[in-house]
């Protein structure tokens, strides 16, 4: 871990290989594989797509932000919430709240080693903000658009880390994350911001277009299974559809600073009565 600071300050990401080790990453996978089979019932299903604008009509979504709540892929369900596919490749993502409701996310999430990063980071109060257990399944393995992550959790001033954990190997076959370094300084694009408008079926809608990003700026960057991959809240990610025939399961959770930092209110995600649960505290 020498040396983060200066490397996540110039490229706007960090590969931290052998975070987690086999035994851990295996507990943290096999959590995520209990999801599939407790599937919430067929009328309670609902699909992420975030190709298109995500959940912008969804209180499911919303209501998701503190909750343990599932999003099946696209291509899972019927027109009546039946799967049309194997419940262990149906899902998408399980989220917002792993971090805090379930026991074994929360354990990982609270490491040791997560809060030895955010201190070289010179994060002074951190909490943990969101989580999610992501499958990219093989076939319907969803891709994930280019964006900034503070374009969904903008702070003032952004202060926003991601902490992207493979718990398999993860390849440019099987969609890999691809990561324009230096685009953090470029600031911050666009917003997913609540929609004022009282009259709108809205809930949620992007401030501005978006953006067009040359590909040429964009760095594959495959990983073994226990790497860890920071991300800072302003650089540009994607990752493509996994037209493998392995899934790339990972496990992710997002850091801000709330010292001389504000979490904005228009968000889509706002943080629990009690606040979000402070890293160095927990």
């Amino acid at each position: 871990m020498k040396d983060i600071l200066s490397q996540f300050q110039k490229d706007g990401y960090v590969v931290l290989q052998d975070f987690f080790n086999e035994q851990e990453v295996e507990e943290l996978r096999s959590s995520g594989e209990e999801f599939t089979t407790n599937l919430p019932p067929e009328n309670e299903r609902k699909i992420f797509n975030a190709v298109e604008q995500p959940q912008s009509k969804d209180h499911y979504f919303l209501d998701s932000a503190n909750n343990v709540s599932f999003f099946f892929e696209k291509e899972a369900l019927d027109d009546d919430g039946k799967l049309k596919v194997h419940p262990r490749v149906s899902l998408n993502k399980v989220g917002h709240a792993l971090h805090w409701l379930h026991p074994v996310f929360k354990k990982y999430t609270f490491d040791e080693r997560v809060k030895e990063v955010a201190f070289q980071l010179n994060l002074q109060e951190p909490a943990i903000c969101q989580s999610m257990y992501i499958y990219k399944n093989p076939g319907p393995g969803s891709e994930v658009i280019t964006h900034q992550d503070a374009t969904y959790l903008y702070t003032d001033p952004v202060n926003l880390v991601g902490f992207w954990i493979a718990l398999e190997d993860a390849t440019i076959e099987n969609g890999c994350l691809s990561i324009a370094p230096g685009s953090h300084l470029s600031g911050i694009h666009r917003r997913y911001i609540r929609n004022k408008d009282p009259d709108s079926k809205e809930l949620l809608i992007y401030d501005r277009a978006a953006p067009c990003y040359p590909t040429s700026n964009f760095r594959a960057v495959p990983v073994r299974k226990g790497t860890c991959i920071l991300l800072h809240g302003q650089v540009v990610h994607f990752s493509i559809s996994n037209k493998s025939e392995k899934s790339r399961h990972a496990y992710t959770f997002h850091v801000i600073e709330t010292k001389n930092v504000t979490y904005s209110k228009d968000n889509w995600k706002q943080p629990p009565v009690e606040g979000f649960p402070l890293l160095y505290r927990n």
